[in-house]
């Protein structure tokens, strides 16, 4: 396969120049490395290597100037603007710098089309004055200060562009600028030394004098890499400069214009992929490569280029393992690496300034994967002991002092993550450094399996030390907001290298790194309107119609440089592969790119659709079965022994696999911070306040004045006992103090219901309070003994009944404790298991001869309080309302016959635990 550059050298070879005497200037340098790479085709003898260099490298040569990095010309950029502001107008580094970065483009684009400073900046301030309402007087403050900024926009460029230039260093267009003003001098010094520019599409005007300044003096040769079929096609846009540089350029008039060859019309294998997702892209460009080196036996001269860069980790995650030769143009984004998220975490929790940190940023911060082996010592895991204690004590908002408190030996790892990061940016920046060589002087224990830790931390190093002198040299980062900002802003742009042989095997890049390269297969993904091309955007202080009157680059242009690099990249492969994502992404995808419609329309190429769709594997929900094995049925049967309680029995009748997980594996739910009081946590409180009440009068009958003594103390018991249960949990803002509040209306409440129950002439002795109960079940099938036990809240007597009672702190309905058919009370946990505990109750204190019969028994609902008691009942059927809420030994005995089946069920071994669909 030919490609552009060994066309361009075999024809500078034909005109017998000297390579050695030559100096190749490139729009990229990668496209420098290729060039040398096939020089070695077009010479017969040893020669001295010609200079190869970039167009920047050569605007830079000719200015003079030094190129600089975009944040710190964000530095010399405000130490320009501090100088023409007044003190009291100034701009933090922090907000100045969101309106900067736009504006330094706006400067960059300007030099770097030529365009007169002063005519087009005051002309940008005349727009802005008449928005304004330029004659209407009086102007506010804030539209005073508004025009102001744009009256001294060309204050602006000129102290800061004459500052760099002092200091030898500069951004792109002033660089280009300042090689244009130099060019004339470059070729009175160099009269016969001869440049080949290649490969060049869109150029700004800076270079279009440049380069016509060489030609004009016979000092250039210009190979442009334009294809007949849209060089002579008007309206298509992969040849839109071309075609303009052919027609305004006076050496054309005289001289050819190399090249227009044919190849875009010679046959290729073009495909087209309709995938939904990026990944689903991704996943087919894996197979395709897989395809390709099956049939090939190599990915020589194959390349995937990426439309969106961000997909480079989901191709590498699925690049076939049998693909050993790859080379990647395109760095490892460094915000994506695991160090990232940590110091994103610190510098967001110190940025708040407060004396107590959040426990989530805390847990996340010492769960952290580089954090956590630091607090490893001695043996023990010091990170897990200080979760299980913030858990543990409910802690929510913890103190620097308490955290040292609860770590013990590791204070010195919790004073370099948590303490002193606001004394100034110096100690912040510093504290970053010290805690990089922690985690390194770790990594290096075992240096051979931390290689590409170590690699991160000394990305990570470098990128601190640089924050750290653009502090020293400019003093412009004043509080920690700026350096986060700051930091987030170089590490978007900052990259981690991959290393590989660039010239072997497969080549993965993104659309701009193609530039001047041929490849006989091609993959391009992400082909979607808004990624190529790119779309319409104005990040821009300069209107559109004002750019259109300067012959300042807009949307339009934009879109012809990618359409170009589109069609370059067909222009001499045989396989094309093109993908796009047929679902919306965020704010893009979904639809197919304009370029993929034009190929279709031209119809010069037969072009295969396909519209992959992901092989997604039937996923059978399956309920879980635990079979009884003899190990669980032994296991079971110890339970039995030990005791059954009547929620363990409502938790097997709501889900047995829940019954098996908590009462046999013992696997309880895990404790977590209530940052906001749960409801089993306001119901213990409650409880609690009412036992404390009532577990001294056991065995009296209740009186108005006891109960209004009681009402006194409601405050510091609910007080107390919230203590007790929520540790150290705020109870004193928000929604805790709100439920804290209800957890003392509940209890105020409940007593008044006694008072007007008592003053209703009413009598109520208290028999026991959160009695335990245990008996043994009497069932001839099991050879083994079976023990049920539990806890009343409450049992009295009410006018001489006697009452089994249940507090619930949620709502309880009438409805929820009384039952048609004794067959029912196992089988609906919804419907049946409030009925089924309070039974439960009446039936162990039976049966332990603690209460007489008839009884009652039922559930007070704190929430439902105005339908006082509410008894359980049998009702004879669906249709009456007529129904018995006295206990019996009868209502007894039917209660037995069900429970005894359902402790069978439990312990029969040739019935599983099967989970149930809740």
């Amino acid at each position: 396969m030919t490609t552009f550059i060994l066309d361009v050298l075999t024809d500078l070879k034909k005109q017998d120049v000297n390579f050695s005497e030559l100096t190749f200037i490139l729009p990229s340098k990668r496209a420098g490395i290729f060039l040398k790479h096939e020089l070695h085709k077009v010479v017969d003898q040893t020669l001295f290597a010609p200079d190869i260099i970039s167009i920047e490298e050569f605007t830079e040569d000719l200015s003079q100037l030094k190129s600089i990095s975009n944040t710190e010309l964000l530095f010399e950029f405000y130490t320009s603007y501090l100088q023409l502001t007044k003190a009291n107008e100034r701009d933090s580094f922090e907000t100045y710098s969101k309106w900067a970065q736009i504006l330094l483009q706006d400067f960059n684009e300007i030099d770097r089309y030529l365009i007169p400073q002063k005519q087009i900046f005051h002309y940008l301030s005349a727009i802005e004055d008449l928005k304004h309402w330029s004659l209407e007087e009086p102007k506010t403050a804030f539209v005073k200060r508004y025009l102001s900024f744009w009256n001294n926009l060309f204050s602006y460029y000129s102290v800061f562009s004459n500052h760099l230039k002092q200091k030898k260093i500069g951004y792109q267009g002033l660089i280009y600028r300042e090689a244009v003003n130099h060019i004339e001098d470059y070729i009175k010094a160099n009269p016969k030394k001869q440049h080949v520019f290649l490969g060049f599409n869109a150029l700004n005007t800076a270079e279009e004098f440049i380069i016509q300044a060489l030609l004009r003096d016979n000092l250039a040769k210009v190979y442009w890499d334009i294809d007949h079929f849209f060089f002579n096609n008007e309206k298509h846009d992969a040849s839109f400069f071309t075609r303009q540089h052919k027609k305004n350029w006076r050496h054309y008039d005289k001289n050819p214009f190399n090249w227009v060859p044919q190849n875009y019309i010679k046959q290729k294998n073009i495909s087209v992929f309709a995938i939904p997702k990026n990944v689903g892209q991704a996943k087919q460009i894996g197979s395709l490569l897989d395809k390709i080196q099956s049939i090939n036996k190599t990915l020589q001269n194959t390349a995937v280029v990426l439309g969106d860069e961000n997909l480079l980790i989901p191709v590498l995650n699925s690049i076939p393992e049998d693909i050993n030769s790859i080379n990647i143009t395109m760095g490892y984004p460094l915000k994506s690496i695991p160090l990232a998220s940590l110091f994103e975490g610190l510098l967001n929790l110190h940025k708040n300034n407060s004396n107590s940190f959040y426990y989530k940023d805390i847990i996340n911060i010492i769960s952290h994967q580089f954090i956590r082996p630091l607090l490893q010592i001695d043996g023990q895991d010091f990170a897990s002991i200080l979760i299980d204690a913030i858990e543990h004590n409910n802690l929510i908002f913890i103190k620097h002092s308490r955290l040292k408190e609860l770590s013990q030996s590791a204070n010195h790892i919790i004073d370099l993550l948590f303490l002193d990061w606001n004394i100034s940016i110096e100690k912040t920046i510093k504290n970053c450094s010290t805690l990089i060589l922690s985690i390194k002087s770790h990594l290096n224990e075992d240096k051979a399996a931390n290689l590409l830790s170590l690699e991160y931390l000394f990305r990570f190093n470098a990128l601190f030390n640089e924050l750290s002198r653009l502090n020293a040299t400019y003093h412009h980062i004043n509080d920690l907001n700026t350096l986060h900002s700051l930091y987030k802003d170089l590490l978007s742009s900052e990259t981690l290298d991959f290393q590989g042989e660039p010239l072997q095997g497969l080549q993965i890049m993104g659309m701009l790194e193609s530039r001047v390269l041929d490849f006989e297969t091609v993959i391009i993904s992400s082909v979607n309107e808004g990624i190529l091309p790119s779309g319409k955007s104005n990040n821009s202080f300069i209107p559109f119609d004002v750019k259109l009157e300067n012959n300042l680059p807009t949307y339009k242009e934009k879109d012809a440089v990618y359409t170009y690099h589109f069609y370059r990249l067909i222009q001499r492969a045989k396989n094309v592969f093109i993908l796009y994502n047929t679902e919306a992404d965020i704010l893009t995808g979904g639809e197919k790119s304009r370029l993929i419609t034009q190929l279709e329309l031209e119809g010069i190429h037969h072009i295969h659709q396909e519209t992959v769709t992901p092989q997604v594997p039937t996923l059978v929900n399956s309920l879980n079965v635990i079979p009884k094995t003899p190990e669980l049925q032994q296991s079971i049967i110890q339970l039995a022994g030990l005791g059954f309680s009547p929620s363990s029995l409502t938790n097997y009748m709501r889900n047995p696999i829940d019954f098996y997980y908590q009462k046999i594996l013992k696997i309880n739910t895990h404790i977590t911070v209530e940052e906001t009081v749960a409801a089993n946590t306001l119901g213990t409180v409650v409880h609690n306040t009412l036992e404390d009440f009532y577990k001294p009068l056991q065995g009296k009958v209740l009186s108005i004045d006891l109960l209004k003594t009681m009402k006194s103390k409601i405050s510091d018991r609910v007080a107390y006992h919230f203590q007790q249960e929520y540790k150290e949990g705020d109870i004193n803002k928000g929604k805790n103090l709100i439920i804290f509040e209800i957890a003392k209306r509940y209890v105020s409440n409940f007593l008044d219901y006694e008072i007007k129950a008592i003053s209703d002439g009413n009598t109520i002795k208290i028999m026991s309070i959160e009695a335990d109960n245990q008996i043994k079940i009497n069932i001839p099938e099991l050879d083994f003994p079976v023990i049920l036990k539990g806890k009343v809240d409450r049992v009295d007597e009410y006018n001489g009944i006697t009452r089994i009672i249940d507090y619930k702190t949620g709502s309880v309905m009438t409805n929820q404790v009384e039952i048609v058919n004794w067959e029912d009370l196992t089988t609906d946990y919804k419907k049946y298991s409030k009925s089924f505990q309070v039974l439960a109750y009446a039936y162990m204190m039976h049966e332990s001869n603690t209460i007489n019969l008839p009884a009652e028994a039922g559930i007070i609902s704190f929430k439902n309080l105005s339908s006082g008691f509410i008894k359980f009942s049998k009702k004879e059927s669906t249709k009456t309302r007529a129904k018995n809420s006295l206990i019996t030994a009868e209502t007894l005995e039917a209660f037995k016959f069900e429970l005894t089946k359902l402790i069978l069920e439990i312990c029969n071994p040739e019935i599983d635990f099967i989970e149930k669909e809740i």
